[in-house]
């Protein structure tokens, strides 16, 4: 029923036209329920009218209309139309009906769990407000201006932190791969070093040994040389083991021929026997010599014999005398050398194996 009260002080009263075509006819007293006030979850309830079609949430109209009543219990319109009625809903009966602010998600944990302790007592400090959620002290000491700021900054700082990581990594793996490069190459330059070192080695091995080869050669040969001798000086050498023409019976030369002056000492080469001595046509006087091995040294051409058969001789002894007996074209000693078996081999090798250099 429409009332002719004045509308209280401060109220807003709409008018036809903010109603959208309603009338006074369609006012009626509205008396909100628990079931009305209640929040239903996830959707709103919407009531219509014919005309404007204006669509309210039961949750608001009930705030409201409870502020409505609260500051004057009745609300007016303007220009003469007859006021509405309005009854004050049971108060006790919608703050049952709303839930516990602390059951609301992302609210609860912004309530002071000491909220309920007694007023005037130390209670703990007002929530947060929400731009402040899930900042910690170190974000606000950092100077994070709320939740967003301080969740950028902590996902930059973890990046970041990833990055040094990743950053770190590649260089442990570039230190890694130069140190085990290094080793490599190290290793390469010890094994070229050592193989360097082992051809020096073997090549002043093989040298030394040469060395030692040659100076027990020389060594050899300087213990021949003391037992052994040349067969005469002051001689040329004419004739050579192997040499051919009509002079010898043979067609070859079968000695090594030192031409020398008439009356030269021949000596020994080496100690011995006298097995022959005398004359032996073509060869003239001839001196034979056999030597403890075997061989025999035959002294041929000899103007004279110092020796006699069966006689034993040292080295350097004179045997006899350089001569120009048999055939010959002139005074000269005409040396062979025969093996045990009657071979004659060249004199000339024969007595440089001794160490003898004619």
């Amino acid at each position: 029923m429409a009332s002719n009260r004045p509308a209280p002080q401060g109220l807003y009263v709409p008018n036809d036209d903010e109603f959208g075509g309603y009338d006074e006819q369609t006012w009626e007293e509205w008396n909100p329920t628990a079931e009305s006030v209640r929040p239903v979850r996830g959707r709103h309830r919407v009531h219509k009218k014919g005309g404007g079609g204006l669509a309210r949430s039961s949750t608001v109209l009930g705030v409201g209309v409870i502020a409505a009543v609260g500051a004057g219990g009745i609300a007016t319109a303007q220009d003469g139309k007859p006021p509405v009625s309005i009854s004050m809903p049971d108060l006790g009966a919608v703050s049952d009906s709303l839930p516990e602010a602390s059951s609301l998600p992302g609210v609860g944990s912004l309530i002071s769990e000491d909220a309920s302790g007694a007023a005037g007592s130390d209670a703990a400090p007002a929530a947060a407000p929400l731009t402040t959620a899930g900042m910690t002290t170190a974000d606000a000491g950092q100077g994070s201006a709320g939740a967003g700021e301080a969740l950028r900054a902590r996902i930059m700082q973890q990046a970041e932190s990833q990055q040094d990581q990743a950053d770190d990594a590649v260089r442990t793996a570039a230190e890694e791969a130069a140190v085990k490069k290094a080793a490599e190459e190290a290793a390469a330059q010890q094994k070229a070093a050592e193989r360097d070192a082992d051809a020096k080695a073997a090549a002043k091995k093989k040298k030394a040994e040469e060395a030692r080869k040659a100076k027990a050669l020389a060594e050899r040969r300087a213990k021949l040389a003391r037992s052994y001798a040349l067969p005469t000086s002051s001689y040329t050498l004419t004739s050579h083991f192997g040499d051919s023409g009509s002079m010898w019976s043979s067609g070859q030369h079968t000695g090594l021929d030192f031409a020398a002056p008439t009356g030269t000492p021949l000596k020994a080469v080496h100690t011995g026997t006298v097995k022959e001595a005398g004359w032996a046509g073509a060869y003239g006087y001839r001196t034979v010599l056999e030597l403890p091995d075997g061989t025999e040294v035959w002294y041929c051409h000899q103007s004279s014999l110092n020796v006699s058969v069966g006689q034993k001789v040292s080295t350097g002894d004179v045997i006899g005398r350089v001569g120009a007996t048999g055939n010959v074209t002139g005074p000269h000693l005409h040396l062979e050398v025969r093996t045990s078996g009657g071979s004659t081999i060249d004199p000339l090798a024969w007595l440089r194996s001794k160490g003898l250099n004619p």
